[in-house]
């Protein structure tokens, strides 16, 4: 009988598909992500000296002031996309951190020994791959022991914002059935806890902190970039060829947006689950 290419001892690796892109109205929000708005549950962990690996550091500014609070030691910052690292290693550059080496990974498959790093941090990355369960073991496996990974994610269903709209409510109904389409989870941040229980942590903290968009320029930049990334971003792209919206739809939804930016009351808040795992 006739069998299929051996498969068997493939290595694993990313199925799901990233669903933000890394359009400029992706990376505008990732830019403003710092150590203290995006990773204050782990800070108090960090100490000089250590060694940390950043997964899935986006455009590296989480990457940098960690890299300042372990100074003297070293941080290994990783991501999906080529591009992304080069900006990063570039920020890094105009920041004067010479500790921060870079390189392209998959979290399911890290190229990295076992108990390489004291602390592994992972900040939205979760939510947008295929295999969490398999990610976090990848992160467990290469931190020390009594080493700490650390894990934030969002949790869509959870955001809540005013004054309501109809076409907010469309805009979250539509990116929870594009991002499950391709492979993700949005709702990650209520199921870290579960993910790392599964995943052989014994040992996990949990807690919850939200971002909250409130002031005028806060709304506007908020309400700004989600209406470009509707309909400019590749997000738009695979809502449309995943029949999941029209272009009309995407407008629709921008134009919401953008009207619910300029309400004189408008507010947003962004509910993140995070876990502190020892090793």
């Amino acid at each position: 009988m006739e069998t299929g290419p051996d498969t068997a001892h493939e290595p694993p690796h990313e199925t799901a598909v990233y669903t933000h892109g890394h359009h400029e109205s992706v990376l505008r929000s990732h830019r403003w992500r710092t150590a203290g708005n995006s990773a204050a549950y782990l800070t108090g962990e960090l100490r000089p000296g250590m060694s940390v690996l950043d997964v899935g550091c986006g455009p590296g500014t989480i990457t940098a002031d960690l890299a300042e609070l372990v100074a003297p030691g070293r941080v290994t910052a990783v991501d999906a996309s080529q591009d992304v690292i080069e900006q990063a290693r570039q920020y890094a550059a105009e920041r004067g951190l010479t500790g921060i080496e870079f390189a392209t990974a998959d979290v399911h498959a890290l190229e990295f020994p076992d108990a390489s790093f004291d602390v592994v941090h992972a900040h939205q990355v979760l939510q947008h791959v295929g295999d969490p369960v398999r990610a976090l073991r990848e992160m467990r496996r290469v931190c020390r022991p009594g080493g700490i990974v650390a894990v934030r994610d969002a949790d869509y269903a959870a955001m809540t914002w005013f004054p309501g709209t109809p076409g907010l409510d469309e805009w979250l109904d539509l990116y929870r059935r594009v991002a499950r389409a391709n492979g993700g989870e949005p709702d990650a941040g209520r199921r870290l806890v579960s993910w790392a229980r599964t995943a052989g942590f014994t040992e996990v903290a949990a807690s919850a902190t939200a971002w909250c968009y409130a002031t005028p320029d806060e709304v506007a930049w908020w309400s700004g970039l989600w209406a470009d990334r509707t309909t400019a971003s590749s997000y738009g792209r695979v809502a449309t060829e995943g029949g999941h919206a029209t272009p009309a739809d995407l407008t629709g939804i921008a134009g919401a947006w953008r009207a619910w930016g300029r309400a004189p009351d408008a507010w947003f808040s962004v509910l993140n689950g995070e876990i502190l795992c020892r090793a």
